[in-house]
């Protein structure tokens, strides 16, 4: 099929006009891509609708579009967030949550979901993490891979994003993402690998931001050299939406479509470009035909009338809601809640639960369950009191504290629900801390005083501070679990179902704690990722840094135990090594584990490495008593590093331990191996020299001196700001242009415009819009006016900040292509 789409796509674009070969390198308006009919008006190229996921479908009508959530949506499932179902370690459940979203596509005839997201969380306060998997590359890979597979195994496309190297929202547009390549390779490109040879997703989404000073979107070495050339991708590239710069730039580099519609202004760029001799028309072919083919594939599957079971999914919401939530403390064994106890609900969260983030994910739900009702079905003696205020006030009240202490001196048991509420954590910006809103804080630690069995329920996209840790009985973490995150709540708060979740990010004591504190979304321009390789658990096991809760980890109403460790080495399978251990559930209850395995180096002299990383992981359900053998095979993949001077995978020779656990701290099981690997290492003993703060990684980046970071990253350092004098340009942002006339009047007008935009009453996204356009290029606007601003108006407004207002009259007087 694949391959006669890709023929018959050849076929068509042999009979196309330079100018309609350009057309289709840019979409119809927000969220289809063009088509092109014959002159008796029958299809040659179908047009097909894309739309936003990864969590949910968010179609919009015909005629509405935008990418922040802000306009309204047709109703669809509303999924967990990556950041919870990334907790379950289930590459199954990951495929039949794909499977359900493409039943959903298929009814609203959309033949590209824009997901999944894979960037790797860097640092635990960017704005988006909600919508990424991970802080580990394996883990992300895995479940995007299983998540793309369930998609597309019913013919609808997937988009993986954002490649790469997109791990804030501050600056988004114009931040550097400054990265080693060593760092680039292990971490921060691993993941898509992954889902590119195991999965073949049908489009790979560009991000906004500059990787090592040249837009994703036009960076030959990223978008064809290694995208295509070294891990095999066939299929087209599309920008995320308004990530173009320089459209020419961009087609030949590897970027094939352009999102949204640019006027077709960028289209008369291409041909101009190709008439010039600046563009080889066969790069331009080359791109048309693999959208051409995803045109065809789209229109072959599309199942007019096709009607997906809305119960069903929500009842899979449910399960997959309970199935990633972790349980994070259960001291004496408060949880399950036993029939006939008396319970306390508190916190405004038990009635209007956060289930999602905000932004372009923003999905509006078929349905929405609450934990409060569900305690009353379950015919629990419950009472509920508000406790804080809904909304964005961080202050506590005392009124509303007093109603809940009063309540849960009564009670048996109190469960407290709080988080991070909406404007907390969103696309467009990042946190600035890691704390909950005071209120909620105070909340549970004045219920704590009156009640000794406080339980609390958190929902948060991403870690936060717990000060009362120590005085409250269980805390559940339900991550923003979807529409049925209230139903699955209670079933494992009363322990219909056993909790099975483990994090798939630390939860650190303190932010001052995390890797790249002092150099995460700072006030620059560019971004140094000086912690390199050491990202997550892989800093924190190093540092020997203490952390509230380890990655990996998370509690069940059942114990496990592993036992009967085996390694094998087998030479004809590319060095792959057979382990092998028994699993033994040891407790009263049905219960689920996720079996880790860790890999760690041996010394080197020329080669940094982290404690260890997970190479492998499985989840077993098993019954009381019941014992299973879990095997696990390693690529030698599994043991290798990226050699920055060979610009190969490598293994140094030497004795690696292999350790399975139920998390990265956990005691658990080990054995050793011995690898004959190569000799490569001895190259990079220059570099080692000249970097030896990485072979004793104790304080993050702000430990690793200019000279040190340099030495990775071979080459000189970008500034880190603006240059005095430097000229004005179309990525300059309102914030840059500040000090001028120019910039102060735009200050002033593009607020007001985006608001008028946007629901008063939408305080979400009203704070993305506020928080996010004074930092972005000033080529954004174009994108963001709808067509409003045309070219030769950016290009008068930049004449106006550089001071030369009669050059900006003739833009305005002059008609542009």
């Amino acid at each position: 099929m694949e391959s006669s789409m890709e023929d018959g796509a050849a076929q068509i674009v042999a009979t196309l006009t330079l100018e309609q070969k350009a057309s289709l390198c840019s979409g119809s308006g927000f969220w289809h891509t063009k088509g092109i009919k014959t002159a008796d008006g029958s299809t040659l190229v179908p047009q097909i609708m894309v739309t936003d996921g990864p969590h949910g479908l968010r179609k919009q009508p015909d005629g509405v579009g935008d990418h922040l959530g802000i306009a309204e949506s047709i109703p669809a499932t509303c999924f967990p967030t990556a950041s919870a179902t990334a907790s379950s370690f289930d590459r199954e459940l990951l495929h039949e949550i794909g499977v359900a979203l493409a039943e959903e596509c298929l009814q609203e005839n959309v033949a590209v979901v824009l997901g999944p997201g894979l960037n790797i969380k860097r640092s635990p306060l960017c704005g988006r993490n909600f919508e990424y998997f991970s802080e580990d590359p394996y883990v992300s890979g895995e479940l995007a891979a299983a998540f793309v597979n369930g998609v597309q195994s019913l013919g609808v496309g997937t988009s993986m994003k954002h490649f790469a190297a997109n791990n804030q929202e501050r600056k988004r547009l114009v931040s550097n993402s400054v990265v080693d390549e060593r760092a680039l390779r292990e971490i921060y490109l691993s993941g898509f690998e992954t889902v590119v040879k195991t999965a073949n997703p049908a489009t790979v989404m560009c991000s906004y931001n500059l990787l090592n000073g040249q837009y994703a979107s036009e960076n030959p070495v990223l978008l064809t050299d290694i995208l295509r050339n070294e891990w095999g991708y066939a299929g087209p590239v599309i920008s995320d939406w308004g990530a173009v710069n320089d459209r020419v730039a961009g087609l030949a580099a590897g970027l094939d479509l352009e999102m949204p519609a640019s006027g077709g202004f960028n289209d008369r760029l291409i041909a101009a470009a190709v008439r010039s001799g600046k563009l080889d028309e066969a790069v331009l072919d080359a791109a048309v035909e693999r959208l051409v083919a995803l045109a065809l594939t789209g229109a072959a599957n599309r199942k007019s009338g096709f009607k997906y079971d809305s119960a069903a999914h929500h009842e899979l919401a449910r399960r997959a809601a309970a199935s990633s939530a972790v349980l994070l403390k259960n001291d004496a064994g408060i949880l399950p809640i036993r029939p006939g106890t008396t319970i306390a609900v508190i916190g405004a969260m038990a009635k209007k639960p956060r289930y999602q983030g905000a932004g372009s994910s923003k999905i509006n739900p078929t349905q929405i369950d609450c934990a409060w009702d569900e305690f009353v079905k379950a015919g629990f003696a419950a009472t509920y009191a508000e406790g804080y205020a809904a909304g964005t006030s961080n202050a506590p009240e005392d009124m509303l504290i007093d109603e809940a202490v009063r309540i849960a001196s009564r009670t048996d048991v109190a469960v407290v629900f709080a988080g991070l509420p909406d404007e907390y954590e969103s696309e467009g910006y990042d946190r600035t801390s890691l704390d909950m809103p005071a209120s909620h804080n105070a909340l549970i630690r004045a219920v704590a005083k009156v009640n000794p069995n406080t339980v609390v329920v958190l929902h948060a996209g991403a870690p936060v501070t717990m000060p009362w840790v120590d005085q409250v009985k269980a805390i559940l973490l339900m991550y923003l679990g979807g529409q049925a995150v209230g139903s699955a709540t209670v079933d494992l708060l009363t322990g219909r179902v056993n909790p099975s979740g483990k994090l798939a990010e630390t939860f650190p004591l303190h932010l001052e704690d995390t890797p790249c504190y002092g150099h995460f979304a700072g006030d620059g321009s560019s971004e140094e990722y000086r912690e390199s390789i050491f990202v997550g658990y892989r800093y924190y096991d190093s540092a020997n840094k203490p952390v509230a809760f380890p990655f990996g980890y998370g509690l069940s109403y059942t114990t496990f135990a592993y036992s009967d460790l085996k390694l094998a080495y087998e030479y004809a399978q590319d060095g792959l090594t057979k382990v092998s251990v028994r699993v033994t559930n040891t407790g009263d209850v049905r219960g689920a584990e996720v079996v880790q395995l860790y890999v760690s180096s041996p010394s080197s002299d020329f080669v940094y490495r982290s404690k260890q990383e997970l190479k492998s992981f499985t989840k077993v359900t098993l019954d009381p008593g019941e014992q299973q053998t879990v095997e696990f095979d390693l690529p030698s993949r599994a043991f290798a590093y990226y050699n920055v001077i060979a610009k190969a995978w490598a293994i140094e020779t030497g004795t690696y331990t292999i350790a399975v656990r139920s998390s990265s701290a956990a005691e658990g099981l080990s054995a050793t191996l011995h690898m004959d690997g190569d000799d490569l290492a001895s190259q990079l003993s220059q570099l080692s020299q000249d970097a030896q703060v990485y072979f004793n990684f104790h304080q993050g980046a702000r430990g690793v001196a200019d000279a040190e970071f340099e030495a990775i990253y071979q080459r000189p350092l970008p500034p880190a700001h603006r240059l005095a004098h430097e000229p004005f340009t179309p990525n300059s942002t309102m914030d840059d242009l500040a000090h001028t006339l120019t910039g102060k009047l735009l200050r002033f007008a593009v607020p007001k415009i985006m608001h008028a935009m946007i629901d008063k009453d939408d305080e979400n996204t009203l704070a993305i819009a506020d928080r996010a356009v004074f930092e972005m290029p000033l080529r954004a606007l174009m994108m963001q006016s709808q067509g409003v601003l045309k070219p030769n108006g950016l290009a008068a407004i930049l004449s106006l900040a550089n001071g030369h207002p009669l050059a900006a009259v003739k833009h305005l007087i002059t008609r542009r292509p």
